[in-house]
């Protein structure tokens, strides 16, 4: 049995049968032949976080694939009432198919996925955030992009680790430009460094943006000011002053440079209103890819049992 929870634990050759299936699915759905690779299977959704895109898109993504999800958030069950990790996931996991969990725990989710019976699929840690990836990545291809050099501009958060993961797999050339003091887990970027060495994969890092985003075919970004982080904003707004990903910045990279951000977005402090609804940006063709991503990494999931 495999869980889907960062992907350091995939190959590169099983990333890219996931995406194979998530472009077969979204295909399969457009032309109105939706095939129900779940049937009367359940998805336990336990949400410790709110989130607009991944509730709708797990809950409808299960529902397409012939399934039911079961929203669960921390005041429905006994978790957030002091019940232990293990006793919730021994306890859910005898009764659903499948379990996505978005949380503020890596660890706490790797306990829970260790007495788990069914698939764990990280829908958002504290450390990462792999289901968006395969979201991006799906994106960047639809949009040409199958050698991107990829620019990530902000906070060393757990959309930055996820990117060094997925570039590391897959052979990709990442540049991560953070302001000092809020670089990347040192712990996750050596990892990120060995796989590379395996995958080719060029990674660079720099107190930079301009520096990172030169000649960039894929630009990215995640807000800094995150949930439960909105008494930190006015540190923050001055700390990464030169970070907005605005028409200047954009300017830098290729001409036919793509923009990708995971949303939610602040507009006029990670990145300018001008460049979230500019031409560059497909934002929204990444948010729907949430959907297809996600059918296929639970499909790919329950075909491993």
């Amino acid at each position: 049995m495999r869980h889907f929870l960062t992907l350091k634990d995939y190959t590169k050759e099983e990333i890219l049968e996931i995406l194979n299936l998530a472009f077969k699915i979204k295909k399969e759905l457009k032309s109105g032949d939706m095939k129900p690779y779940m049937k009367q299977k359940t998805l336990g959704m336990i949400f410790e976080k709110s989130s607009t895109r991944t509730r709708v898109s797990f809950e409808t993504g299960i529902y397409q694939l012939g399934g039911v999800g079961l929203f669960l958030s921390s005041n429905d069950i006994q978790l957030g009432r002091g019940e232990p990790v293990k006793d919730t996931a021994r306890v859910i996991t005898r009764m659903v198919d499948m379990v996505m969990i978005r949380n503020d725990s890596q660890r706490e989710l790797e306990e829970f996925a260790s007495y788990s019976n069914v698939p764990v699929i990280n829908a958002l840690t504290d450390e990462f955030h792999p289901v968006q990836l395969m979201a991006d990545l799906m994106t960047m291809i639809e949009h040409g992009k199958e050698n991107p050099v990829i620019a990530y501009v902000g906070d060393g958060n757990n959309m930055t680790h996820s990117w060094l993961m997925l570039s590391a797999k897959l052979g990709f050339e990442l540049r991560v430009a953070t302001p000092k003091g809020y670089e990347v887990d040192t712990k996750i970027s050596n990892q990120a460094l060995e796989f590379a060495k395996l995958s080719g994969a060029k990674i660079t890092f720099t107190n930079n943006p301009k520096e990172a985003v030169k000649n960039a075919t894929v630009v990215t970004t995640d807000t800094w000011v995150s949930m439960g982080q909105e008494e930190e904003k006015a540190n923050r707004i001055k700390d990464f002053d030169g970070f907005i990903v605005d028409t200047n910045l954009m300017a830098l990279a290729e001409e036919k440079a793509i923009f990708l951000h995971c949303l939610p977005a602040y507009r006029g402090l990670e990145v300018s209103e001008e460049v979230l609804e500019g031409k560059q940006s497909v934002i929204f063709d990444e948010a729907e890819n949430r959907l297809h991503a996600q059918k296929a990494i639970m499909v790919w999931l329950d075909e491993h049992r």
